[in-house]
């Protein structure tokens, strides 16, 4: 018998025994952040994981399979030039516009074909932060200064932090340059416009589905879109059917079917399903449900095989720890969504109190904060809103903008398992640091 082993098991069980034994099931501050707990662990499985990741997973392992990895280590690679590789990254993470858990998926994809680190974590933070219809609501609601103050530091952040984190960890980036030195190219199996067809056609998907709504003054362009964003999704489906059919090779009858079934639960969730924001739920479950047995069931291409082992492979890294993250981030901070706010186990009048004003405490409390709350895409403009009209400054309101977004509980959980301990932890400091000053200058420049 190993003592050290069953001294754990023994740890372990008085701990959950002394947990059960004290839970202060009498307190009000406890029971509420249960409510929260359960209250943002549902909206998160509704709102995010159905319409938000799986696609997600599909994108990143399109990435995994068919990008070649010469072509990411062209653009990304340790090998690049540097303006290029990082204007990609910046630039590419502003066409996604997806939130930081939705980015993951993608992020470990091109990291792990080859992608240099400063680019991969530019990357990381520009897809969350450089949202073009974030931007245009934080002008409108929170101020033009607000709102060029956000675009301005969130593109310095992407480049200057994946310059540093490079920087900082260059002996390793130095051998993984020589490494891929010696890479030969491996053929491409299709030409790169196909390859980007079927890419663009699942990551516009993705945008479109989760176009969140504008303000509600907002009569433009953005209000048309999400008017239309189902029929603009639904073309989409059509053209990513035929990618499935001349691109991949898939059986016609195969697609047809699936894009039958798929149409068919459209209609009657649309006429059973009371809840309008679930209806849309059922036709992506069935459909990506349709594409995955189309693709295991391909005994033609074991690519197309290889494609949804890869997806996957994704979704069994990421979904656990994404789950852990949202619970305990509920438990502590709370559950703020839509008309929904539910207090966690730290108090919301202690985060008010603590950000008010324009000290470099203050600001450094409201990066931190945010760097460990859970923001879904858009909510942080009115979450933030209700903040600055309780006594938050300016500053530590930009602050919480630029380290929001970008980052949260669950997402540390997951760069950790990519990155590691080390790279994570510098990773995460450098957003804090870079967020707290850049508050602080610009609460005293307003």
């Amino acid at each position: 018998m190993e003592t050290k082993k069953e001294l754990k098991i023994l740890f372990g069980i008085v701990a959950i025994f002394a947990a059960a034994f004290f839970m202060p099931l009498q307190s009000i501050r406890f029971t509420t952040a249960i409510d929260a707990t359960l209250d943002l662990a549902q909206w998160y499985a509704r709102e995010h994981v159905v319409l938000c990741l799986l696609p997600a997973f599909f994108i990143a392992g399109v990435i995994a399979v068919f990008v070649s990895q010469s072509s990411v280590l062209k653009y990304f690679g340790a090998n690049a030039k540097k303006w290029l590789s990082y204007t990609v990254a910046a630039v590419s993470g502003g066409i996604l516009a997806v939130c930081s858990c939705t980015i993951l998926p993608l992020f470990t994809s091109i990291y792990k074909r080859g992608a240099g680190l400063g680019p991969a974590v530019a990357f990381l933070y520009s897809g969350p932060a450089i949202s073009v219809l974030s931007i245009i609501l934080t002008a409108r609601i929170l101020g033009l200064e607000m709102g060029i103050a956000r675009v301005i530091g969130a593109v310095l952040f992407s480049v200057v932090i994946g310059l540093a984190m490079a920087f900082i960890f260059r002996k390793e980036e130095k051998a993984k340059q020589e490494q891929q030195m010696n890479i030969i190219p491996a053929p491409e199996n299709r030409p790169m416009w196909q390859t980007a067809f079927h890419f663009f056609t699942l990551v516009l998907i993705l945008v479109f589905a989760n176009l969140g709504a504008p303000a509600s003054n907002d009569t433009g362009l953005w209000q048309t879109l999400f008017i239309y964003k189902w029929y603009v999704v639904g073309v989409l489906s059509v053209l990513l059917c035929g990618s499935l059919v001349w691109i991949l090779k898939l059986k016609v009858v195969w697609v047809l079917l699936g894009a039958i079934i798929t149409a068919s639960s459209a209609i009657l969730s649309n006429s059973f399903i009371p809840n309008g924001k679930l209806i849309p739920l059922v036709p992506m479950l069935v459909a990506i449900t349709c594409l995955s047995v189309v693709l295991l069931l391909d005994k033609n291409n074991e690519e197309n095989r290889d494609w949804l082992f890869s997806s996957w492979g994704f979704a069994k890294q990421i979904m656990p720890l994404l789950a852990v993250g949202v619970v305990t981030a509920g438990f502590l901070l709370g559950s703020t969504h839509d008309d929904t706010s539910l207090a966690g186990i730290i108090p919301n009048e202690w985060i008010q109190w603590a950000v008010g004003g324009n000290s470099l405490l203050s600001n450094f409390l409201a990066s931190f904060t945010g760097a460990f709350m859970y923001f879904a895409t858009l909510t942080e403009v009115p979450i933030i809103q209700g903040l600055l009209a309780s006594g938050m400054g300016k500053g530590p309101a930009l602050a919480l903008l630029l380290a929001g977004p970008s980052l949260s509980l669950p997402s540390m959980l997951v760069i950790n398992q990519v990155l590691g301990f080390k790279k994570t932890v510098v990773y995460v400091v450098l957003v804090i640091a870079m967020a707290t000053v850049s508050g602080w200058v610009f609460g005293n420049l307003c």
